[in-house]
């Protein structure tokens, strides 16, 4: 994989542990994201997809990150598919600022299910 990577953030979780700086268990990852557990799940499976790009939130998204929205979705659908959720069934959650749920300012997506095995 290539590693050329737009700018990240010194100090934002997110993107420490896209650079290795954090030891966290790398499910997938391709030129633009990361896919992991999250550390505190609300589901038998519950995985963060998070692009290398420092975007703080949906509300700052550009035109030009939309391949970048694209690569989420195919990810998570990837990752039900390998974790054999997606026959049953999963819920794709993106939080937006602090009054819609959003703790980490690094946009991601949740990947949410495993309830039906």
């Amino acid at each position: 994989m290539s590693m050329s990577r737009p700018p990240i953030e010194k100090d934002c979780v997110f993107c420490r542990i896209a650079r290795g700086e954090t030891p966290t268990e790398i499910l997938h990852a391709t030129d633009q994201l990361i896919v992991f557990r999250d550390i505190r799940p609300q589901a038998p499976v519950h995985l963060l997809i998070v692009p290398h790009k420092h975007i703080r939130s949906v509300n700052d998204l550009e035109a030009d990150d939309a391949a970048i929205l694209g690569e989420l979705f195919r990810a998570a659908r990837e990752m039900a598919r390998r974790l054999d959720i997606a026959r049953d069934g999963y819920r794709l959650i993106v939080n937006v600022e602090r009054g819609g749920g959003q703790v980490i300012f690094h946009l991601h997506m949740h990947l949410i299910g495993g309830w039906g095995r």
